[in-house]
């Protein structure tokens, strides 16, 4: 299996201070501050990387198990909101789901998804999280 890489780049004092993450794949290079971190800044920052992370590994590890299933899902449209706390500390993650899927009945649905949620690689590296809540909509 491979090994995934991103660097960071800081420079400055944490309010003052500048920073510059760049993807090993090169499909993201920018930008993040302390205030697009922790007020409303333009730039990235952590936490949203984070999500982007866990919505793409939750959508395509629920494919999967539609799949084995023997479900062919037409859409998937997942979406994280990491909660930043004090401390900081991810205090929460609420992980929103609409889903395509013909053929496949709500109770089968809420127990993939919730499979998905538990068993996807990223919510696993994030279990340290206090709640990481399911909100599935099956379209």
């Amino acid at each position: 299996m491979p090994v995934r890489s991103a660097q960071a780049i800081w420079q400055g004092t944490l309010k003052e201070g500048k920073g510059h993450l760049k993807l090993q794949s090169g499909v993201y290079e920018g930008p993040y501050t302390y205030a697009s971190r922790f007020e409303s800044g333009p730039e990235t920052n952590p936490e949203e990387l984070v999500g982007a992370a866990h919505a793409g590994c939750f959508a395509m590890f629920l494919s999967a198990l539609l799949t084995n299933n023997g479900f062919t899902p037409e859409r998937l449209h997942a979406k994280s909101s990491v909660h930043l706390g004090e401390g900081p500390t991810i205090t929460k993650i609420v992980l929103e789901l609409e889903a395509t899927v013909p053929g496949l009945s709500e109770e089968k649905f809420r127990e993939l998804a919730q499979e998905a949620k538990a068993k996807c690689p990223i919510s696993k590296a994030l279990a340290a999280v206090p709640e990481i809540e399911l909100r599935a909509k099956l379209l």
